[in-house]
């Protein structure tokens, strides 16, 4: 396995191969680590809809920039494809099965990019369970500024969103892997 000299850095750092692959019982210990991660999401996802769901009947602000709302979204993000809820819970199980799937190449044993995944993960599911049981995403969290809103959402929404962006970050920042042909 040889680094790519147009990204690497002159800082050593470790690939979860070089700390963990070595152990069988540490590598186990991370990644049951990741999926409690995604689980704790998906948990913590589904109970807060499932509360919002049960106790927000009109708009309740919490503070001057932030509301507690309770939207069905039937799209995604900003409410793209509305009324398209099938293909988009296809969709994000294709992208959730290619993560699993292809999630060695997609990591390169960088343990930040496993914690992405396990968060993208718990986003998709988390979402698609709302998909599932209630034909649309339920999002509650309303952030303004004066009559501006941003979309609301949720903690799924809040996962992805992260989880993607530790990914995003880590590929900036971190070598890229040049494997033997």
């Amino acid at each position: 396995m040889q680094i790519d000299p147009r990204r690497e850095r002159r800082h050593h750092t470790l690939r979860i191969s070089e700390l963990l692959l070595k152990d069988h019982r540490k590598e186990k210990s991370f990644f049951l680590l990741c999926y409690l991660v995604s689980a704790s999401v998906v948990i913590c996802d589904q109970a807060t809809k499932l509360l919002a769901k049960s106790n927000i009947d009109s708009p309740v602000r919490i503070f001057p920039g932030f509301n507690l709302v309770l939207v069905y979204n039937k799209g995604a993000a900003w409410g793209i494809f509305s009324g398209k809820g099938d293909f988009l819970l296809a969709f994000s199980t294709l992208v959730m099965l290619l993560i699993v799937v292809f999630h060695r190449k997609l990591t390169e044993d960088w343990p930040e990019r496993y914690f992405a995944l396990s968060l993208l993960c718990a986003g998709i599911i988390g979402n698609g369970i709302d998909r599932i049981c209630w034909k649309a995403v339920i999002d509650f969290l309303d952030f303004y500024v004066l009559e501006y809103h941003w979309p609301a959402f949720n903690v799924a929404d809040s996962a992805i969103c992260v989880g993607v962006g530790i990914f995003i970050i880590s590929n900036l920042f971190r070598p890229t892997v040049i494997r033997p042909q």
